[in-house]
C-alpha cells in the first residue's frame, strides 16, 4: 500500500515539475494531480497504522501506560527530526541562490511528525477503547478544519499558521484537516493488529465497507445546498472530503490486502521494494524531479513525454531501493556469519 503511494506520488510530481504550461488544462495532467491528491492521504493513513502496530507491540513489553507513550512519542518526535533534516537538505542544495523560507515549509513530513506526536496520546488508553479514541480524533479535526481555516489569526506567526490552518502561506499539508489520515490509520492498524488467525480477510471485507459508506456519505454531504459552517473550501478544508478520502484509504487497504495475497504471492514485488523504503524514495525523487539539474527540461514536455520521464523516474527509484535492499541483506548475512563464527570459537573445548 505504501508503494502505490510512491507511485501515485512519483507520477504527481513528475507531471507538476515537467508538464509544458499549455498541457495543464488538458485532461491528462489534471487526471495526474487529482489521482496525485490522494498520495499525502495514503502516507499518512499508512503511518497511523505502523504507530498502531508499535503501540501494539509496546503493550507487551511496557505494561506502563506512561511509558508506552514516552515510547511511541520519541519515534514520533524522529519523524519530526527528519522532516527538518529534509528541509535543511534542500535548503542546502539550492545554493548559493538558497532560500531561508525553504526551512520553515511544512511539508508532508512535518504534517506526519506533527500528528503523530498528537495520536501517541491512544497509548495512554487500554486496547479496547485505543482505536474508538484514534477514530475519535480523527473525526474531531475534519470537523475543526473549516473553523481552524476560517479563523483570524492576526499577527500569529507565520510557520505557527502554516502548521495548523490549510491554504496560508508556505504550509501545504496542514495539521487541520491531514492529521485526520493518521487518526483513521491508527484506528484501522490496532483492529488489523489485534485480528484473530483467520479473521483478516473478514476484516478486509469490513474495510471495503467502510470505505463504501464514507465515500457515499462524504460524496452526499458536500452536494447537499446547506452547510453547517458559513464558509468552507471543499478542496483544503471541508470534512467531506476528508472522510471520501479515508474511504479511498480503507479501500486501497482492502485492495493491497487481496493482490498480496492471492496475486504477487511468494515472488519479489517491486511495489513492495518501494515501500521498503518509501523516505529514501521520497526524498531523493524529490531532488531529483524538482532540482535545480533538470532545470532546462521544467515546463517543457508534451504529456507522452512527461509519461515516458514517469516511468523512467519509477525505474531508477525501483533500481535505487533494490540496490538498497540488496547491500542491507548482504551486510545482515556477514554480520550473521561474523557473529556465529566469532560465538563457535570462543566457546571451550569441551563446550564444543
Amino acid at each position: 500500500m505504501r508503494g502505490l503511494a510512491i507511485v501515485v506520488m512519483i507520477q504527481c510530481h513528475t507531471f507538476n515539475s515537467f508538464a509544458r504550461t499549455e498541457a495543464r488544462d488538458g485532461g491528462a495532467y489534471v487526471m495526474s494531480q487529482f489521482v496525485g491528491g490522494m498520495a499525502a492521504p495514503l502516507f499518512l493513513f499508512m503511518a497511523g497504522m505502523t504507530l498502531a502496530f508499535q503501540m501494539e507491540s509496546l503493550e507487551r513489553r511496557q505494561p506502563g501506560r506512561l511509558d508506552r507513550w514516552l515510547v511511541s512519542l520519541r519515534r514520533a518526535g524522529y519523524v519530526l527530526f527528519l522532516a527538518y533534516l529534509f528541509r535543511f537538505g534542500n535548503w542546502l542544495a539550492s545554493l548559493p541562490h538558497a532560500d531561508w523560507h525553504e526551512l520553515t515549509k511544512v511539508d508532508i513530513l512535518n504534517c506526519m511528525g506533527l500528528a503523530l506526536i498528537a495520536f501517541t496520546t491512544a497509548a495512554l488508553f487500554n486496547a479496547r477503547d485505543r482505536a474508538r479514541v484514534a477514530a475519535a480524533g480523527a473525526l474531531a479535526i475534519a470537523a475543526a478544519s473549516p473553523l481552524v481555516a476560517n479563523f483570524q489569526w492576526g499577527n500569529t506567526p507565520t510557520w505557527l499558521h502554516d502548521y495548523l490552518a490549510p491554504g496560508g502561506g508556505l504550509g501545504h499539508f496542514a495539521f487541520f484537516p491531514y492529521a485526520s489520515y493518521v487518526g483513521f490509520g491508527v484506528a484501522a492498524g490496532i483492529v488489523v493488529r489485534r485480528a484473530a488467525e483467520g479473521r483478516l480477510e473478514r476484516i478486509m471485507q469490513w474495510a471495503v465497507l467502510i470505505g463504501m459508506v464514507l465515500i457515499f456519505t462524504g460524496q452526499y454531504l458536500s452536494n447537499i445546498p446547506y452547510s453547517i459552517y458559513a464558509k468552507s473550501n471543499f478542496w483544503s478544508d471541508n470534512p467531506t472530503l476528508t472522510v471520501i478520502r479515508a474511504g479511498i484509504s480503507f479501500l486501497c487497504l482492502a485492495g493491497a490486502y487481496l493482490w498480496t495475497e492471492y496475486c504477487a504471492g511468494p515472488r519479489w514485488s517491486w511495489m513492495q521494494c518501494l515501500g521498503k523504503n518509501s523516505l529514501m524514495v521520497y526524498w531523493v525523487h524529490v531532488m531529483l524531479v524538482y532540482g535545480d539539474i533538470w532545470k532546462p527540461l521544467k515546463r517543457t514536455m508534451s504529456i507522452p513525454q512527461t509519461v515516458f520521464a514517469t516511468l523512467v523516474v519509477i525505474l531508477l527509484m525501483v533500481g535505487m531501493s533494490a540496490a538498497w535492499l540488496f547491500w542491507k541483506a548482504r551486510r545482515a548475512e556477514k554480520w550473521r556469519i561474523a557473529t556465529s563464527v566469532a560465538g563457535t570459537s570462543s566457546r571451550p573445548l569441551a563446550a564444543r
